[in-house]
């Protein structure tokens, strides 16, 4: 009896390198497999904004990236007592004006070299839904608890996305000619949109990214959201809001990823580098014995001579 309906992704025709430059970008899934990637020797740089949901604010980040945006005063604003960039998520707030734009700074800065010389982009896309800033009227990327009646909520529909984005391809080849660039739909149901509209968003991202994929080369496209939402449907594979995937399915969708996207050296390496970092992982009851720290050393010891092994 099969209690899963098998979903099987086909080998990438281009593939990732461990070696290679990988700038990912968008919903909060994106950071996980960024983690995925950190942790096991790949050096992406993950969410230089920040976590960000649509379409549209991602393709904002970018062309900040492009062309190395400097942020000053004008550009950020104070509420609760924190500097805040409607640009930007959370994590940028402070409640010194100086800190905040020296963060959102340095991070354009590293992500306007990592484009010049990655091999990958890696996108992405949350949500169809959006929010316009009536003050401005421009869509934020967070609105970071102002008042509701402060923005307009707007679905985006495919034709404006594909023009925003088909822009962005464009500027994006010229900046990098080498780019590839991999788009993927989060799994994670937003269900403070509603269920129904939920499904139109995600209805809305998925026809957008496949038109831009065929509209032009070097896009690609991982089947995340089907893997989570069709083969994985069942909800032991998701966290306790039954919304997020869990460590289970993060796992599961990983495992899809390196055998459908990464390449042969890649696989290897990871094949090897796995156990180690099972035991770099691991908390023993008594850090501070001999033995331990005998264990610790010979660890590192087999990393290094890996590292050296596959050049990394």
């Amino acid at each position: 009896m099969d209690l899963i309906l098998p979903f099987s992704v086909k080998k990438f025709e281009k593939q990732l390198n461990i070696k290679d430059g990988i700038l990912l970008m968008g919903s909060c899934f994106a950071e996980e497999i960024g983690k995925k990637m950190q942790v096991r020797k790949f050096k992406p740089l993950v969410n230089p904004h920040g976590i960000i949901y649509n379409p549209s604010s991602l393709s904002n980040a970018i062309t900040d990236y492009l062309e190395g945006k400097v942020y000053g005063e004008k550009d950020i604003f104070n509420h609760n007592k924190l500097w805040q960039s409607f640009n930007h998520h959370g994590r940028f707030s402070t409640t010194e004006t100086a800190t905040c734009l020296k963060n959102i700074n340095e991070e354009i800065k590293s992500a306007h070299a990592q484009l010049q010389k990655a091999n990958w982009l890696i996108v992405t896309f949350g949500s169809a839904f959006a929010y316009v800033d009536k003050k401005s009227n421009s869509i934020v990327a967070n609105c970071h608890k102002l008042p509701s009646t402060d923005f307009e909520k707007v679905l985006l529909n495919k034709n404006q996305t594909l023009s925003v984005w088909n822009k962005q391809l464009e500027a994006l080849k010229k900046f990098n000619p080498n780019l590839n660039i991999l788009f993927t739909v989060s799994p994670v149901r937003y269900v403070r949109d509603g269920l129904v509209e939920n499904n139109r968003s995600k209805g809305i991202l998925l026809d957008t990214v496949h038109t831009l994929i065929e509209q032009n080369q070097n896009c690609f496209y991982f089947p995340a959201y089907e893997i989570v939402i069709d083969e994985l449907r069942d909800y032991r594979f998701f966290k306790e809001d039954m919304v997020h995937p869990n460590e289970l399915a993060v796992n599961y969708v990983w495992e899809k990823f390196v055998n459908s996207f990464c390449d042969e050296e890649t696989k290897k390496f990871l094949s090897e580098y796995e156990p180690l970092l099972k035991s770099l992982t691991h908390r023993p009851l008594k850090e501070d014995t001999e033995a331990h720290q005998k264990f610790k050393a010979q660890l590192e010891e087999k990393v290094k001579s890996l590292e050296k092994k596959y050049s990394i």
